[in-house]
């Protein structure tokens, strides 16, 4: 039997305009689809329709047991000769874990593509109004995890980076925060909170970074969401152009 191939596709932050062209020709042609919880499940429609369907969400505290699983998935429909897509939120090769998959097919002997998407951390913020560069407030961006936050250097972080992005840090919130702070990021530094950005869920706090946690939690933001701190925060009280939840923006001090 012929060996199939596996697509490694981002399917873009949110928006399903924003999946590329070639990742929705990968959706037209595949034989099997497995797809990430925070996929736009709209985007499935482009499945041919005997394309099976296979969701593969991970919940908190199972991640490398269910990552085990769709190592097997995948080497296991590749093998029948199926062509497949394995349909990953934003970009697969910024915290997407691609690296692993596609690792896991090279010892398997099965011919892959990575497909490039539209990665959180840019489009988040400029759907709240906030480009991550400016020539006249940032030069430089770092994009680190956030769920993980003792694994990070904040003090090169903090000396070396005018924009910083924060995927998967709702919840430690707080700690990301105060050891920015800790490390000597000023306090009044502007930073936002992006909650289901792009989508019609989109909420966003901005503050500064004293207060971004306090306004978030009065405001009930969680995951998923982009955390993003730096001078570029303040572009958004003139470049706002995307219309967020009624009652969903919040604007604390950030001007300040």
């Amino acid at each position: 039997m012929t060996v199939g191939k596996v697509y490694l596709v981002g399917a873009g932050p949110g928006d399903e305009k924003l999946i590329t062209v070639y990742g929705r020709e990968c959706l037209e042609r595949a034989d099997v689809i497995i797809y990430d919880r925070l996929i736009n499940r709209k985007l499935l429609r482009y499945a041919k329709p005997d394309a099976e369907l296979l969701y593969c969400g991970k919940e908190p505290g199972k991640h490398d047991t269910v990552q085990e699983q769709i190592h097997e998935l995948l080497v296991w429909h590749a093998q029948q000769g199926k062509t497949v897509v394995r349909l990953k939120g934003g970009d697969p090769c910024i915290f997407g874990r691609v690296g692993e998959e596609a690792e896991v097919l090279v010892k398997a002997g099965i011919p892959f593509e990575i497909v490039p998407g539209v990665t959180s951390g840019i489009a988040v913020p400029a759907y709240a109004g906030i480009p991550v560069t400016h020539r006249d407030y940032a030069a430089s961006v770092a994009m680190v995890s956030g769920h993980r936050s003792e694994r990070i250097d904040w003090e090169a972080l903090t000396r070396g980076c005018d924009t910083i992005i924060v995927y998967m840090g709702a919840a430690n919130l707080p700690d990301i925060c105060g050891r920015l702070m800790a490390a000597g990021k000023p306090s009044d530094t502007p930073a936002a909170i992006i909650e289901w950005g792009t989508t019609e869920r989109q909420r966003t706090v901005a503050a500064t970074l004293s207060t971004l946690s306090d306004e978030a939690e009065q405001a009930g933001i969680s995951h998923p969401a982009i955390i993003i701190i730096g001078d570029v925060v303040r572009l958004r009280e003139t470049l706002q152009w995307f219309p967020e939840r009624q009652g969903g923006v919040v604007d604390a001090d950030a001007s300040s």
